[in-house]
């Protein structure tokens, strides 16, 4: 694994909402350099970290850059090395099992409660364990979905991190075809053994899953699976706003998507960018910060 090194702000939740903002509106930001921004903890809503991670050690220069986010007033950054270990695991282990509509999420550590529709959800290097806002907030809506008459034969999630709301998305609609896509390689592995772990099958017949690693849109067989009659995308909302017209292309008119990953007050720009490519918001969930958006695409005149 390439070394890596961070840039970390501690923040108040404001200032760290305008920063996310202005890092969208940075046309020199560097591809390479990954912006994160979250909740310290749950218990503490108003304290925030930004968090910025870079190929090469941070120079003067680049740590400038990150603090010209933040205004007149920058923060403290501090800057480390990332240990090229379980950066997650470490955040996550011990964390008491989430419940969102019939879902409950748990590690190991947790034993399976009769009644509900259980995944062993290990902390691991790939993102979405059910314990931040929008993967929970992703599985309430999924619920809402199906108990709205939802009918699913073909969906996909993008930027799946663990495979869990691909593996929820088959729990409800179990004969469905399902693909799982991530930027990441190191979510093959994950998910596969989540997968295996939670007797999700894996294979490209109906009711099994199909991972592959991809950019966005940007794989053979993600195209020729689809249309997608239900597309996650659990991801930022930059990516969000620049994948509107793939993801036009890949529902069909009737079909369904669910967005996650943005925060409130991005909202109304991720929303514009898919009322432009043709979607119109069937229901909207707010968790925390964080908008869920359940979107259809309009049928063709």
């Amino acid at each position: 694994m390439a070394d890596s090194w961070t840039i970390r702000a501690e923040v108040p939740r404001e200032a760290a909402r305008a920063a996310l903002l202005a890092h969208e509106e940075a046309d020199d930001w560097p591809p390479e350099w990954v912006l994160v921004g979250m909740e310290m903890a749950d218990d503490r809503p108003e304290d925030w970290f930004v968090e910025v991670y870079l190929p090469h050690r941070p120079s003067a220069a680049d740590k400038r850059r990150v603090a010209a986010l933040f205004g007149n007033e920058p923060p403290r950054l501090t800057g480390a090395k990332v240990v090229p270990q379980d950066w997650v695991t470490a955040s996550q282990q011990g964390l008491e099992p989430i419940v969102a509509g019939p879902f409950r999420v748990r590690t190991a550590d947790f034993v399976r409660e009769p009644g509900t529709i259980d995944f062993v959800i290990p902390a691991s290097q790939a993102f979405g364990t059910g314990h931040h806002a929008t993967t929970e907030g992703c599985l309430a809506m999924l619920a809402a979905m199906k108990a709205r008459g939802t009918v699913v034969r073909n969906l996909a999630d993008i930027g799946t991190g663990t495979g869990l709301l691909a593996f929820a998305a088959l729990a409800l609609w179990p004969r469905a075809l399902a693909t799982a896509s991530d930027i990441d390689p190191v979510c093959t592995g994950v998910v596969e053994d989540n997968a295996r772990a939670n007797g999700i099958p894996l294979g490209a017949r109906a009711g099994a899953l199909t991972m592959v690693i991809a950019d966005g849109m940007d794989d053979a067989l993600l195209r020729a699976r689809g249309p997608y009659d239900l597309l996650i995308a659990n991801i930022l909302a930059g990516p969000l706003v620049e994948l509107a017209p793939d993801f036009a292309t890949a529902v069909p008119p009737g079909g369904n998507l669910l967005l996650a990953g943005l925060l409130e007050t991005q909202e109304a720009k991720v929303r514009a960018a898919y009322r432009r490519a043709g979607f119109r918001l069937a229901a909207r969930l707010v968790k925390g910060d964080w908008s869920i958006l359940w979107l259809r695409r309009r049928s063709a005149r």
